[in-house]
This record gives C-alpha cells, structure tokens and sequence, in this order.
C-alpha cells in the first residue's frame, strides 16, 4: 500500500452566529490512498462541499488536522494554502470558473505558467490536455463560443495541468444536461486514471458515484 495521500483526523466545522451554534462535520477522520477515487455522496446542506473545501484550503476547520501530502492543511497560512493549491491540487468545480477573455488554450496554459514552469513547457502541456480532453479543435475558443460540457472539459483539462497529486471535483456535472453529465463524468475519471492520480469528488449523481472506487455518504456531520 502506499503512503496516504490525505490524512483527515477529528475534523469539526461549525457555524456561529449570535443566536446559534450549527455543526456541519463532527469528528471526521479519513485516510485515502494514492491513485484511488472515493465519491462522496449525501443530501443537499449536509456538509459535503465544506468538506471538500476545508481539503482544498478554501474554508478553515473549527478543530481537527488535515494533511495532504507535506502538508499541514490546517497549519497553513494564506500564501502557504496558495502553493498547496497550485502544486498539490487539481480542482473542478460545479461552474467552470474560466476566465471569459482568454482562450481555452489561454485558461489552461495560465495556471502552469504563473507556478513558474517556462511558456514553451507550459504551453505543450496546455495543448497535450486540451487534446486528451477532445478540444484539439477548439483551443482558441473563448468561453462563449463554447458548449457548456466543453467549458467543462476545459476545467478539467485545468486541473491537471500543474502535474498535480491529488483532484478535488466539486458536483462537476450539476450544471450539466444528462447527456453531458454522463461523458464529463466518464471523462473526469478517464484523465484521473490515465494520469494516475487521487480524486475525491463530492456529487448528487448516484451514477456518477458508481464510478468511484469507494463511496462515503456524509449524515448527521459523520462519514459513513
């Protein structure tokens, strides 16, 4: 077996306000393999996205530790979350978050050639995912001029450009029709496998779930 790619110990979130107190995960504690793909699933408000956020560096934790990798998740200051996010994480989210006045090549490329790797490694990369992606005829498109599932192709193109450990989808087909959310999903799990890396990913999709190597469900605040 190898080393865990993420260790989750304890973890709690809850909310404050001055009337209330609401916990969303009590004591959640994981560990995940590398080059496995766990979904988690579980109704709309049950946390599931905090928890994805909370390992992505995106929200803070009330209590608890999370490691991924080298990193301290938890312990991390905001210019440290950065280059965990730039060098360790991939991430896809419900909407595509593309910038409108950049190319599809352009989107792609940016992330890895602002982590310092030169333009001309950046760019063959950028070009390498887009056609994996099936968008070799569409890499100076902007975001209008593309499909919905194409802008999510994109996205997931993105994701892996900086050679990252470990992808985090959050409901990367909720936007979707059907038809689409079948071949973004089949294609998200396609590029995790062809590129050998960990995905954890959060959805409604019952189908989409039947992909995953494992599916936890988040109930009461618990994984289960």
């Amino acid at each position: 077996m190898s080393e865990p790619v993420i260790r989750i110990k304890n973890l709690e979130k809850t909310y404050k306000t001055d009337i209330e107190s609401l916990t969303i995960l009590k004591d959640v504690s994981l560990e995940l393999e590398g080059e496995t793909k766990t979904v988690i699933v579980g109704q709309s408000g049950s946390g599931k996205s905090t928890f994805l956020n909370i390992v992505g560096g995106l929200d803070s934790a009330t209590s608890g530790s999370v490691f991924a990798g080298n990193y301290e998740v938890t312990a991390l200051n905001e210019a440290e979350l950065a280059r965990y996010r730039s060098e360790y994480l991939g991430l896809v989210f419900q909407f595509h978050y593309l910038l409108k006045d950049f190319t599809a090549l352009e989107n792609v490329f940016l992330p890895c050639y602002m982590s310092g790797v030169p333009k001309k490694e950046a760019r063959e990369r950028a070009l390498s995912l887009l056609n994996d992606v099936g968008l070799s005829s569409r890499i100076n498109h902007l975001p209008s001029q593309l499909s919905g599932g194409e802008r999510q192709r994109v996205a997931v193109a993105r994701s892996l450009v900086n050679n990252p450990q470990l992808i985090l989808a959050d409901e990367p087909t909720g936007n979707l029709d059907p038809q689409n959310s079948g071949i973004i999903g089949d294609l998200l799990f396609s590029m995790v496998d062809k590129y050998k890396k960990t995905l954890v990913l959060v959805t409604h999709d019952l189908e989409l779930a039947k992909n995953g190597d494992r599916i936890l469900s988040i109930r009461d605040g618990k994984l289960v």
